[in-house]
């Protein structure tokens, strides 16, 4: 693992050595091609402080984060405004660590950070579909002149993976062009998220799935940390719900974006996409449904014995 330098603070519950881990963190502070709000560099330093601050025991999964070994890497070194550079040493941490055997979870950084991570995957997983939760449709041919931009992140990510394997969830912002692309190529769902992992899982079931997760699903006043807010978005128990997807899904790499801790308001973001982590790499290592019900069924018959 070469290129990265270790953070202060790590996530947590991280193991101390990278050849027992089954998941790899690994930070990617890109932030190049942001054209409202830039600040994303610092978002997997937020994270991660963030996560200290967390249990590391899931009450709805009903087990701690050290039954999955989980190996956070530190940040990328990316050369500064090279952004060819930049996207040739995320490609090639995914690629190096797929090729150990491990999944890869990126912490941005930039959504366009997820191109050479799907670059990496599809050349292991021919059949690969992209799983996207976003605001935005993000399938804009070229924006500002330039093709690749992380407006344009999913356009270029459906090139390489065929469109049809392009499944975009909670989308609630797109242009004209991009919703024509979409209702001919990709399948979109606009506002929803859960009702459509419910109508999706079964047809990718068993299939190669990259998960990129933007934090800008969420709406801004759960998630205002973010580069580019759009109101209407789910609220933070939904999209904490959608990490328990993955637990049916065959995910083979991961990443969660745009968390901007210079317009986070009380770190709110920052804990939030700590916590959907928390979850998710739970269900990454088949971590299953603890029986909460059984407790909140107590708790109900407390309530019914002092009524009557």
């Amino acid at each position: 693992m070469h290129n990265y330098i270790r953070k202060d603070h790590g996530f947590i519950a991280a193991i101390s050595e990278y050849n027992p881990a089954s998941v790899v963190m690994v930070g990617a502070p890109l932030d190049i091609t942001v054209t409202f709000r830039p600040g994303t560099r610092d978002g997997p330093t937020a994270i991660r402080v963030m996560s200290q601050s967390l249990e590391d025991y899931s009450l709805e999964l009903g087990r701690e984060l050290n039954s999955v070994p989980v190996y956070d890497a530190g940040d990328l070194v990316l050369p500064a405004g090279d952004l060819a550079a930049s996207l040739g040493r995320i490609e090639d941490a995914v690629d190096a660590v797929m090729g150990d055997g491990k999944l890869p979870l990126l912490l941005g950084g930039e959504h366009l950070l997820t191109l050479p991570a799907v670059k990496a995957a599809a050349r292991r997983y021919p059949d690969l579909i992209v799983v996207q939760f976003d605001a935005h449709a993000d399938l804009l041919d070229s924006y500002e002149g330039a093709t690749l931009s992380h407006a344009t992140v999913m356009r270029r990510v459906a090139e390489i993976v065929g469109e049809e394997n392009v499944v975009q969830l909670g989308i609630r912002s797109a242009t004209r062009d991009e919703v024509a692309f979409a209702r001919d190529n990709t399948l979109m769902y606009c506002y929803d998220v859960i009702p459509a992992l419910d109508e999706i899982l079964q047809a990718i079931k068993g299939r190669p799935v990259y998960v990129t997760v933007d934090i800008d699903v969420v709406d801004p006043a759960f998630a205002p940390g973010v580069g580019t807010p759009e109101p209407g978005g789910i609220d933070a128990r939904e999209f904490i719900q959608a990490a328990y997807y993955l637990y049916d899904m065959n995910v083979i790499g991961m990443d969660l974006v745009e968390v901007n801790p210079a317009f986070d308001r009380a770190n709110l973001t920052a804990l939030l996409a700590a916590k959907f982590l928390r979850e998710a790499i739970l269900c990454l290592g088949r971590a299953g449904r603890a029986k909460i019900k059984v407790v909140d069924s107590r708790l109900a018959e407390r309530k019914n014995v002092n009524r009557s």
